[in-house]
């Protein structure tokens, strides 16, 4: 079980991953071994340490889960700032990214919440015709279930977090 502070900084950690670079990444495997990777923009954490995501044009991640649930899940702040600032001051004020295994449930139709939080998510970019074309369709999400996780560290410049 994933402490209670270890969690919050999970969310917090997570959350600046994906406003800086708009995603999350999700690896699986496929029925001969060969890795995939998946960006993802759509990853929601909850408060229980499970999460949820809009599955809408992931075909290969949707093949893949049906031989095998188990995933991971990648985070990364790349915001040029956090890393600007942080090589600057030779430490990280968080750590810059979160790596979560997980196994994923089975494709459900959204929950009234689940489609204002995705409502939320894109009401910045709503007028653009891209978001129009990408966005329209969130109509299904997928479950997380949270296993373990793990920090991405770089031990030199975080020993106060380690």
């Amino acid at each position: 079980m994933i402490s209670k502070k270890d969690w919050k900084n999970i969310q917090q950690v997570f959350k600046a991953a994906q406003k800086a670079s708009l995603h999350s990444s999700i690896a699986t495997v496929d029925q001969f071994g060969q890795p995939s990777i998946t960006p993802i923009g759509t990853v929601f954490l909850n408060e229980d340490q499970t999460g949820y995501f809009f599955d809408t044009f992931t075909e290969k991640l949707s093949t893949n889960l049906d031989q095998n649930s188990k995933a991971c899940i990648q985070a990364i702040n790349s915001s040029k700032w956090f890393w600007l600032s942080s090589l600057i001051q030779g430490s990280f004020t968080d750590f810059p990214g979160v790596r979560l295994y997980v196994e994923i449930g089975d494709l459900r139709p959204a929950s009234r919440e689940e489609r204002f939080a995705i409502d939320r998510r894109i009401q910045p970019l709503q007028w653009t015709k891209g978001s129009q074309l990408i966005w329209s369709e969130f109509t299904h999400v997928r479950d997380i279930k949270i296993n373990e996780f793990r920090w991405i560290k770089y031990p030199k410049m975080m020993e106060h977090l380690i």
